[in-house]
């Protein structure tokens, strides 16, 4: 248990729990782990958290994020980080044909995994966004799970490091 009451686990919350869409219960685990030595310790804490939960919260973080360039990006429902990621990428951007394209492998890797394709666009383009659905619709889903964490991890590494020091 982190010493400081419970204060300081709802700053902790407050603070990194966003890194993880709609799913503070990660940063909420972690503090149970802490406390951390430097940004680096936090990092692999919150990573090991999401790691350690069950495969049925794993799933619930998973559903979390939206489709890309979907309803809630068209609807401007989406939270700040995620829309500047989408945009970050070009996402907001997309021609029809390619708004087409990738609602359909959305649609696609929905149906066949139950949750929405998630991707850390921070580290790609429009085209191998598009390019890694399809390419991951191969996957079966206990390796599609494992890869959408992943992701997930990377998503938090990015919105960790641009946080304040």
């Amino acid at each position: 248990m982190n010493p400081g009451g419970d204060r300081h686990r709802e700053a902790f919350v407050a603070a990194y729990g966003p890194l993880f869409e709609h799913s503070p219960w990660v940063a909420e685990d972690a503090y149970e782990r802490g406390p951390y030595a430097d940004r680096e310790a936090l990092e692999a804490g919150l990573a090991d958290a999401m790691y350690a939960a069950s495969r049925d919260r794993q799933i619930a973080l998973v559903r979390a994020h939206p489709d890309l360039a979907g309803k809630a990006a068209v609807e401007g429902t989406l939270t700040p980080d995620s829309q500047r990621e989408q945009s970050s990428a070009g996402l907001d951007r997309l021609s029809h044909a390619e708004y087409e394209d990738l609602t359909g492998a959305n649609a696609a890797y929905r149906e066949k995994f139950g949750f929405p394709f998630v991707i850390c666009v921070r580290d790609h383009d429009k085209d191998s966004i598009l390019a890694a659905a399809r390419e991951r619709l191969r996957n079966d889903p206990e390796t599609e799970l494992r890869t959408a964490l992943g992701e997930i991890a990377r998503i938090a590494h990015h919105r960790l490091e641009a946080m304040p020091a």
